[in-house]
């Protein structure tokens, strides 16, 4: 045993939920993937945005998710609103967090093939895209299950 176990009482964890599986999955996008990192059910999200070059996301806002986005490969602009309610286009630095608060207006547009990393607290609440090249719709919680197949 070593010293710290000592000093931490281990049994009163549950054992049950500890795993070395890892976790995938990969959710098509009109502007590429996104591969889900976290199993469901966690407090907190992590996912790799994998977004085509000359794409972008929905200009949207969440009501209750706060992420951090970071720029891992590629180039890439971060359309977000400043503390005035004015967007401001921000070109990315690789591995330096932008975080969005909610209510914060905010998109991603890829000049070249990029890879985003995004970490957030759980995807509850609602996306509501204020625009969207897909023509697609706002998020809620019931769309976002039935496109993960989350029972």
């Amino acid at each position: 045993m070593k010293e710290t176990d000592a000093m931490i009482d281990l049994s009163r964890f549950d054992r049950s939920t500890f795993t070395n599986v890892p976790h995938e999955q990969i959710v098509k996008k009109p502007w590429g993937r996104e591969v889900i990192l976290t199993p469901p059910g966690l407090p907190y999200t992590g996912k790799v945005l994998h977004i085509n070059a000359g794409y972008r996301l929905s200009l949207q806002v969440h009501d209750k998710k706060i992420e951090t986005v970071t720029l891992v490969s590629g180039k890439a602009d971060l359309l977000i609103d400043d503390k005035d309610g004015e967007i401001q286009q921000v070109q990315m630095d690789p591995f330096k967090g932008y975080t969005i608060q909610p209510g914060q207006k905010h998109r991603v547009e890829a000049l070249t093939d990029a890879m985003i990393f995004e970490v957030s607290t759980a995807e509850k609440g609602t996306t509501y895209r204020l625009e969207d090249d897909y023509s697609r719709g706002d998020e809620t919680e019931a769309i976002r299950k039935k496109e993960r197949n989350i029972m």
